[in-house]
């Protein structure tokens, strides 16, 4: 009988340290949720450290050339060389129908059908 009390106790400690272990607030969901959160910071660390590189090389190139200083001109300024001649391209413009001629319509509606 005494047994049977202590292997009911002990059962019953194993079900409320399972349960403080998989549902309770600080339990493995906790565990889930931040190794998931530490997952999304690493990426946008990463992302974060690309984009870096990539303005530090910018700024690199702007302190020590000229090319990229003359490309940002041209690109972002519309600049040109001294040597160089603009042709602006404009694309033609959309043409509207026509409106019909009432005097057509009153020609065509009276000539004989052959």
């Amino acid at each position: 009988m005494i047994i049977r009390i202590v292997a009911g106790l002990l059962i019953v400690a194993l079900l409320a340290l399972q349960y403080r272990l998989w549902l309770s607030p600080n339990g493995m969901r906790d565990l889930w949720r931040t190794k998931a959160a530490i997952e999304a910071q690493a990426d946008e660390n990463a992302r974060l450290t690309e984009r870096n590189r990539t303005l530090a090389a910018e700024v690199r190139d702007l302190k020590e050339g000229r090319a990229a200083i003359e490309e940002r001109a041209r690109t972002d300024l519309g600049m040109i060389g001294a040597n160089e001649t603009f042709f602006q391209v404009v694309p033609p413009a959309a043409v509207p129908a026509a409106e019909p001629n009432p005097e057509e319509e009153r020609l065509t509606a009276q000539a004989p059908a052959q």
